[in-house]
């Protein structure tokens, strides 16, 4: 069963094979790359609050009140720090919304320069510089903490060899003379290896949600938000309405054309063959009986009863029974899905089973359903000949709409000979 890729490094985390993949590693070189920025920026922040400190304890040491120079060199230190602060946070943001797509794939907006004055007035900017002074004083404390963890776990799972070198060797709280003594130790050590392999990925996971969450604009913010919840509320009014259109179309419309259907062939029964009105009778009784299949699609068409009867599962394991090629689904979901991601999902593979029947020559499909989170995937693939175009009025850009209103995207791989690879990612909120 395909599985979504975890969009960032805290998704990642949570799932069971979190370190067979290759998110530590990118947890990893984000650390990695972290220490020299942290570096330069503590020492920044030592060299000018360093004297600050310094100054402020021999105050409180001697118990002696403010003399006029200390004050002086008090103000002007803070004036430079308040005024480098926006600066150079400026070049770091920059440097850090870029670093971020290490372990996150969304996007961190770049903010444009929009003037010095800006710098110092805009509530943005300053959260810029709370981010840099975190990266220049927690990240660091942060970092050496684990080092700690990391240096003494080594020592750990190195205590046996440790102690043929020598008489006496200190494992954290006790001593061992003999490498019989220290294996246990090393058990363990070799044991938390994984753990704090795992807890490299929590700090790193950590640190990119605090530059996420400062470096990211409040406004832009709170905009998507309310343009999420504006586009949630449409589509449930959207799908409030399509039930109240079935329902009418089902229980009025439908008992009405049925029987005048019926009315009709009892006419064409009292009406003689050779009678003038007999052609147009029947062409009025043939009309009224397509007109009844015709609402039957449409009905069908806005939710399918498969999917009410059957579930996403088996309304899918029927489309692919209708298909004129084999097709194979594999479906992994344990837990029902909201009324909207079903239909937007079931239309996904209808549109995409039907470009592959009228468009792509294959001999056979697959379809995939699965949850991953709080997402369900669907793929569908195909051997067919591929290049796949939307721009071809194949349906797909209807269909990428349709899955845009649902707060989801649609991703398309379909080099020419084949084979293509249609996939849809749903929010199951």
């Amino acid at each position: 069963m395909t599985s979504a890729q975890p969009p960032h490094l805290a998704a990642a985390l949570r799932h069971r094979g979190y370190l067979l993949s290759w998110w530590p590693w990118r947890a990893l070189a984000y650390v990695l790359t972290t220490v020299p920025i942290a570096g330069v920026l503590s020492v920044g922040l030592l060299v000018v609050g360093a004297p600050l400190l310094a100054a402020v304890n021999a105050v409180r040491q001697h118990d002696r009140p403010v003399s006029l120079p200390l004050a002086l060199f008090l103000a002007v230190g803070t004036l430079v720090v308040v005024a480098l602060a926006p600066l150079v946070s400026a070049a770091v943001a920059a440097l850090e919304r870029w670093r971020l797509g290490v372990v996150d794939g969304r996007p961190v907006p770049a903010r444009p320069w929009s003037g010095l004055a800006a710098r110092y007035t805009s509530a943005d900017a300053w959260r810029e510089a709370a981010y840099a002074a975190l990266l220049g004083s927690v990240v660091p404390l942060a970092y050496w903490v684990y080092l700690l963890l990391v240096l003494v776990d080594l020592m750990l799972v190195a205590s046996p060899w440790l102690a043929g070198d020598a008489d006496q060797v200190i494992v954290v709280w006790s001593t061992v003379d003999t490498p019989a003594e220290a294996a246990p130790y090393a058990v363990v050590g070799v044991l938390l290896l994984p753990v704090l392999w795992y807890g490299l990925g929590v700090v790193a996971a950590a640190q990119a949600a605090m530059a996420r969450r400062l470096l990211g604009s409040a406004g832009d913010t709170a905009a998507l938000r309310e343009v999420t919840r504006s586009r949630a509320r449409l589509v449930d009014s959207y799908e409030a309405e399509r039930r109240r259109i079935e329902r009418d179309l089902h229980d009025a419309a439908q008992p009405r054309l049925t029987s005048l259907t019926l009315q009709l062939g009892l006419a064409r029964l009292d009406v003689p063959e050779d009678s003038p009105a007999a052609r147009p009778l029947a062409v009025a009784h043939e009309q009224a009986k397509g007109l009844m299949v015709l609402l039957r699609q449409i009905v069908h068409g806005i939710r399918p009863q498969s999917l009410t009867d059957l579930g996403l599962a088996g309304a899918v394991r029927e489309l692919a029974g209708e298909a004129t090629i084999p097709v194979t689904v594999h479906a992994d979901l344990d837990r029902p899905l909201p009324e909207t991601v079903e239909t937007t999902a079931w239309y996904a593979v209808s549109e995409a089973l039907n470009n592959v029947t009228r468009h792509a020559a294959a001999t056979r499909a697959e379809v995939r359903l699965a949850r991953a989170g709080d997402r369900l995937v669907v793929e569908v693939s195909d051997d067919g000949r591929g290049g796949a175009d939307p721009a071809r009025g194949t349906g797909l850009t209807g269909l990428a709409d349709r899955v845009g209103a649902a707060g989801g995207r649609l991703l398309l791989a379909s080099p020419p000979g084949g084979p293509t690879l249609v996939r849809v990612e749903l929010p199951c909120r």
